[in-house]
């Protein structure tokens, strides 16, 4: 049923826009594609997973206590440890030729995958009920509670992000340092530190959409970020990487769009289509639906 699938859309199209907002704030700030941002998508899931047990008192209160304290916890150790990939394999080469970055960026995805499955083991962790997975019907329509939390958290950390980045100080200086560092440095901007927050902020949503895959999916893996991953930055460049709204819009598009197709192919072709949308996009409008904003990247 079109409007079922449509529901499952937006639901993939709050996940994959919490990260492809992480992939276009860096893009935005440093012109570097952090692909390590699936690694900290997985990561943030396997710290709320790691924390369950510490906090099964909330649940007593609330289930939306116990998972609000999973998420800033997994979002903050998420968030420090993005910096930390920053500091380790980006800063040095901030001066170095593009393709190093890229290469740094990519083994850094690796490391980080493989140091989870040393940490946690290779087999799929079944994910704690926080929140309902039991349909409510409404009318034609199947939706569960997780679902509905999924997409009010996504959207609040969404809003957040926007009022942040255009209401506040420090957005007003990450804005600046995507413009021009040498120009931001000579107005008093502590370039590197502005990057470092632009990682923090990142890895946060990355590691909020890997809790919330596994709040309504139910299982997580360490290899989990691979395909998302991939997806979430086929979003960016689909809405114009480097601009905020267009990474929610590129999301949402793909989300409905690999949903709506499971309708009438077989859903083994999915993921064709989703990577044959980026090489249509990038061939035929690199800066995606609506633009890479040149003043106002982040």
């Amino acid at each position: 049923m079109i409007a079922q699938e449509i529901v499952n859309g937006l639901v993939l199209g709050a996940i994959y826009a919490l990260m492809a907002l992480g992939y276009t704030m860096v893009y935005g700030i440093l012109r570097l594609i952090n692909f390590a941002q699936g690694s900290l998508y997985t990561v943030g899931a396997y710290v709320a997973f790691l924390l369950v047990p510490a906090t099964t008192g909330l649940e007593r209160a609330t289930p939306i206590l116990q998972l609000a304290v999973l998420l800033l916890a997994a979002m903050l150790a998420t968030g420090v440890l993005a910096v930390l990939v920053d500091l380790i394999a980006y800063r040095p080469l901030r001066r170095a030729p593009l393709f190093a970055s890229l290469v740094s960026s990519l083994a850094m995805m690796v490391l980080l995958e493989n140091l989870v499955q040393v940490v946690v083991g290779a087999q799929p962790e079944t994910f704690p009920t926080l929140i309902s997975t039991t349909p409510w019907l409404i009318g034609p329509l199947a939706v569960t509670p997780a679902q509905v939390v999924l997409v009010a958290v996504a959207v609040l950390l969404m809003a957040g992000l926007q009022l942040f980045t255009q209401r506040t100080r420090l957005g007003r200086a990450m804005r600046a340092v995507a413009v021009s560092h040498d120009t931001a440095a000579m107005m008093g901007i502590p370039v590197n530190r502005v990057i470092a927050l632009t990682f923090f902020l990142g890895g946060a949503l990355g590691a909020a959409a890997g809790i919330l895959v596994g709040l309504n999916f139910g299982t997580i893996t360490f290899n989990m970020g691979d395909l998302a991953g991939l997806k979430a930055f086929t979003a960016a460049v689909l809405g114009g990487i480097g601009n905020i709204p267009g990474a929610v819009v590129g999301a949402v598009v793909l989300g409905l769009l690999e949903s709506l197709s499971a309708t009438v192919i077989p859903t083994q072709w999915t993921d064709a289509i989703t990577f044959g949308v980026l090489i249509l996009v990038l061939a035929l409008r690199p800066r995606g639906i609506l633009g890479e904003r040149v003043a106002e990247r982040v």
